[in-house]
């Protein structure tokens, strides 16, 4: 992408980064090429100006940055910065000097066969790192796929949106985001359905073709016409041959339950037994690709074993076999149902011609300037571990920290050297080695009995527990919940006695060592409603005891299966307190 000048009206600066052309402008905001204080170039994503007053919004867009930080840079475009804060939030990634596959393809005409496989191979290493991480990226396009020097790069994943992520999100007319000829059919359905990774599996289909033929699949006259080729026929592969076609109309199936997962498209594409002779071609020419796919296979089960005769990545001898490794569930991502596998997916006709018709008055608001390069929105994956509903609103902000540097919360290191809270990597460490539990200073402030609070947790070891304190004063103590591996548990802490009022069991367990998730606590009048990810997983009374407090701490325990004579370590990632909201109309 190369940069327009800069327009009278736009910032210098941002941070410490010093603006110096734009990028191209969408939906979402403004995008600039930018360099650091060392010099480096940067791409910063700007948010809108009339969405940055919104706190919702924020808070969102804080979330998605935390999460789509943890998706790994194979074959995407590393997201480095970020200032939800901002007068004007914004979003810092990794700078790729290269075209866009729709430039490509524009002006030249479709790929050669071994550069077709390497974007086939590419764009599915990208997808396997960004659901393995729990983002779906929602708005995959040509325009979204960069060809590096290397290997190809996925931009704009992970980016906060404006509304949920069911599928009615994607037609009101404000709403309406994406490019219709890469959206999957159940983006125009049931609004209680929420979008899944296979809603990105079906648009590398339509991506990989275009990148094939110079043709969208289901091309029609108008986008309303391509959107009812969508819904209710079946794609055009002509001129695509050989396996590749195959992978492609699996990825254009329209239940999305009969799409692959990323990472079985990924193992097909590099080590499946039918593989054509082009991705062998790929991947001998691109090292940087070969090493990019096997890493994203080995953060997300076992790594497929090469194909017969040819050497691993690691420079091993090769193997007289070649099996696929059986693929691992993702933790986290939101899979469709097994049991609805084989069964045919239909809308029937009147829902169709209904959705058609809210289409055809929303068309124009859906495609923006041919130089769109901001982000299609991304979206926190929906938590399967509790039926119940959306956590409660949080109201007006009271305090908030990015847990990064000594601001609300303090570093300390006590004498013995065996607890400490300390700042690394962006988050605040908190360690006890041979004690139960350990308290970080935080601030002062005189908070309300009711209040909300959102903060990122991550278990970095086993055997630890991550900590909250609320309604906390010394000496008496205050109300307490503990995020283990297995269970939350919600109780008191007075003197050196910890009650459980409620035990919440977690049937998806908080990998030791894995992506941080938000939890929040929601405490209104003699009930906490806790959270994961945005989705509430129970009640819990707050007891009886007399607890006068009002500060929130941060800490650790160990848990209870833990020798006291054990250690344990958590960490945690921007903290928000919030009043009270008020419940939306039912």
């Amino acid at each position: 992408m190369r940069p327009e000048p800069l327009r009278p009206h736009d910032p210098a600066r941002l941070g410490s980064y010093e603006l110096v052309g734009r990028l191209g402008e969408g939906g979402m905001g403004t995008v600039y090429l930018a360099r650091t204080a060392a010099g480096a170039q940067v791409a910063v994503k700007v948010v809108r100006a009339d969405l940055s007053p919104d706190d919702e919004f924020r808070r969102r867009f804080r979330s998605e940055v935390a999460r789509a930080r943890q998706v790994p840079p194979f074959c995407t475009a590393e997201v480095l910065d970020a200032d939800p804060d901002a007068e004007h939030p914004y979003l810092v990634v990794e700078y790729v000097d290269g075209p866009t596959l729709a430039q490509v393809v524009d002006e030249r005409g479709p790929l050669t066969a071994a550069n077709l496989h390497s974007v086939a191979i590419g764009v599915a290493t990208a997808l396997t790192a960004i659901h393995g991480a729990g983002v779906i990226h929602r708005d995959l396009k040509p325009r979204n796929v960069l060809l590096a020097p290397g290997t190809p790069k996925v931009i704009d994943f992970g980016i906060a949106r404006a509304v949920g992520g069911t599928a009615t999100g994607n037609t009101a007319p404000e709403f309406m985001m994406g490019t219709v000829a890469y959206m999957a059919p159940e983006r125009f359905g049931d609004a209680d359905v929420p979008l899944t990774a296979a809603a990105d599996i079906f648009a590398w289909g339509g991506v990989v073709m275009y990148a094939g033929t110079g043709r969208t699949p289901f091309g029609g006259d108008s986008p309303l016409a391509t959107a009812g080729r969508i819904l209710t026929q079946q794609p055009d592969l002509s001129g695509l041959g050989g396996p590749l076609r195959e992978l492609v109309s699996s990825a254009l199936s329209k239940d999305p339950a009969d799409r692959p997962s990323a990472r079985e498209l990924l193992d097909m594409l590099v080590a499946g037994p039918s593989r054509p002779a082009a991705t062998a071609a790929a991947l001998a020419g691109q090292p940087d690709l070969r090493a990019a796919a096997n890493q994203a296979q080995s953060v997300t089960g076992l790594l497929t074993a090469p194909a017969p005769g040819e050497p691993p990545a690691s420079g091993e001898p090769p193997t007289p076999e070649g099996p696929t490794v059986p693929v691992s569930a993702v933790p986290g991502m939101v899979e469709p149902d097994q049991e609805s596998r084989g069964r045919r997916w239909f809308l029937p006709a009147a829902i169709a011609l209904l959705v058609m018709a809210v289409i055809a008055g929303t068309m124009m608001l859906v495609f923006g300037s041919p130089a769109d390069q901001v982000a299609g929105p991304g979206e926190p994956v929906p938590s399967t571990a509790s039926p119940l509903p959306s956590a409660p609103p949080a109201g007006p902000l009271l305090l908030a920290d990015d847990l990064d540097r000594n601001r609300l919360w303090l570093a300390k290191t006590e004498p013995d050297g065996k607890s400490s809270c300390v700042f690394t990597g962006g988050e605040l460490h908190v360690r006890i080695d041979g004690k139960p539990l350990y308290k970080c200073r935080g601030p002062q402030d005189t908070l309300p009995d009711d209040l909300s609070i959102d903060v990122g947790v991550r278990l970095v070891s086993d055997g630890a527990c991550a900590a909250i304190w609320y309604h906390f004063k010394l000496p008496r103590g205050g109300h307490l919940v503990r995020i283990c591996q297995d269970n939350i548990f919600v109780g008191t802490h007075q003197s050196a006695e910890v009650s459980v009022t409620r035990t919440l069991p977690l049937d998806n367990p908080i990998q030791v060592g894995g992506p941080p998730v938000r939890i929040g606590l929601h405490v209104a009048g003699d009930v906490v409603t806790v959270s994961r990810d945005g989705v509430a997983l129970g009640e819990a009374p707050l007891g009886d005891a007399e607890i006068t407090g009002n500060r929130v701490l941060l800490g650790v325990f160990l848990d209870r299966d833990t020798p006291d004579s054990g250690s344990a370590e958590v960490a945690f990632d921007h903290i928000e307190v919030r009043e009270p909201g008020r419940p939306g109309p039912r």
